[in-house]
């Protein structure tokens, strides 16, 4: 099997916002993404104007990624059973094998027992389709009830999204998350994060770090996971802070806080891939 390594629109998360005088395009980042060296894969992640985008967009954006020679993803939030049947719509029409949606959506939190049943009804034709649904670990839902979840039904086409990041803030420790989910991991969301004391000592700020020097082991989670062999895609993102005196960065020159940042954004982008071509070498 293979595992290709991609970028996600949240590596693009400054580039592609309105705090910039000009904002890349969903095109202009699946072009940016295809220039660099290794990377044949965009995971288009809780991009909103997929959820209205007409049969004529996605089939553009289809064209595109193949002209580029990126194989595509799609990520949304939420379980409802209509939901995510739109999301497959959009899966298919891209030529994407994989969508990553979240257990919740804003004030849409299911408990488990109803989040099991809307997968159960929403799966069958994922499963017709070759499609895999990866739920994200993350924060706001117990790595243990997410797993629980996922075992119950015992779908080959329902997986995890594995973000080691996300849970910290749950006050679960990334290696046991890793443990814990590593069966079930369809889909790495690779990032680096760390902690930094707030201003006058009062408590901390998690945020992202360049790649290789926080607290996420990525050596140790590819080992738990093995995805060369398993075919589990690795797609990079960041939490890279608004870079500006409040975040205390110092601009070069005349630049200003916009141009800091996605200079920044863009070279932590080039590291990353980098740093895990380096490790595979």
């Amino acid at each position: 099997m293979t595992s290709l390594l991609g970028l996600s629109t949240y590596a693009f998360f400054w580039r592609m916002s309105d705090r910039v005088p000009d904002p890349m395009s969903l095109d202009d980042a699946m072009r940016d993404a295809a220039t660099h060296d290794g990377v044949d894969l965009f995971q288009i992640c809780d991009h909103q104007p997929l959820d209205t985008a007409t049969d004529d967009r996605l089939a553009a954006i289809r064209a595109l990624a193949d002209d580029l020679g990126l194989a595509l993803e799609v990520g949304t939030r939420g379980t409802h059973p209509d939901h995510l049947a739109r999301y497959l719509h959009v899966a298919q029409a891209l030529g994407a094998r994989l969508v990553r949606s979240m257990w919740t959506s804003g004030d849409d939190q299911p408990d488990a027992v109803e989040t099991e049943r809307r997968l159960r009804t929403a799966l069958p034709a994922y499963e017709a389709a070759g499609v895999t649904l990866a739920l994200e670990t993350y924060e706001v839902v117990a790595t243990a009830d997410l797993v629980a979840v996922v075992a119950a039904i015992d779908s080959d086409h329902l997986g995890i999204c594995l973000d080691p990041a996300n849970t910290v803030a749950r006050l679960e420790r990334p290696a046991e998350v890793v443990a814990r989910t590593a069966p079930y991991v369809r889909n790495w969301h690779v990032k680096d994060a760390a902690f930094t004391r707030s201003p006058g000592w009062v408590g901390f700020q998690y945020t992202g770090v360049r790649t290789g020097t926080g607290l996420l082991d990525y050596d140790a989670v590819r080992a738990a996971i093995d995805p060369h062999t398993r075919g589990i895609n690795r797609v990079v993102e960041f939490w890279l802070p608004w870079q500006d005196a409040a975040a205390g960065v110092e601009p070069l020159g005349d630049e200003t806080p916009a141009q800091t940042t996605t200079r920044t954004e863009a070279e932590w982008t080039r590291h990353t891939i980098d740093h895990i071509r380096s490790k595979e070498s």
